[in-house]
């Protein structure tokens, strides 16, 4: 898994979601609106936060016993054809 901590500076975090609107306008459709309400949050106090993903291809590996996670992974990354022709016998 992955164990990560989240920005917890409110200034920081509003420089960043005021960066992200300016790519936003740019055209990026993937962009996301200013949060006002989770900067409230980050200024009044709000505690620092992180978390832990596990993701179920690596439950399922410790699961079913397997040695790699490639063993378990229901949709594996592409391989360009020429690496997919040497490796089928």
């Amino acid at each position: 898994g992955n164990a990560f901590t989240e920005l917890n500076d409110p200034r920081d975090q509003e420089a960043r979601f005021l960066d992200m609107g300016e790519t936003f306008k740019a055209g990026d459709d993937d962009e996301t609106p200013l949060d006002e309400d989770y900067l409230r949050a980050m200024r009044y106090g709000m505690p620092p936060n992180g978390g832990f993903g596990m993701g179920v291809d690596r439950l399922v590996m410790l699961l079913t016993d397997q040695d790699s996670i490639r063993d378990v992974i229901l949709y594996p990354h592409l391989r360009p054809e020429s690496k997919r022709e040497q490796a089928s016998p």
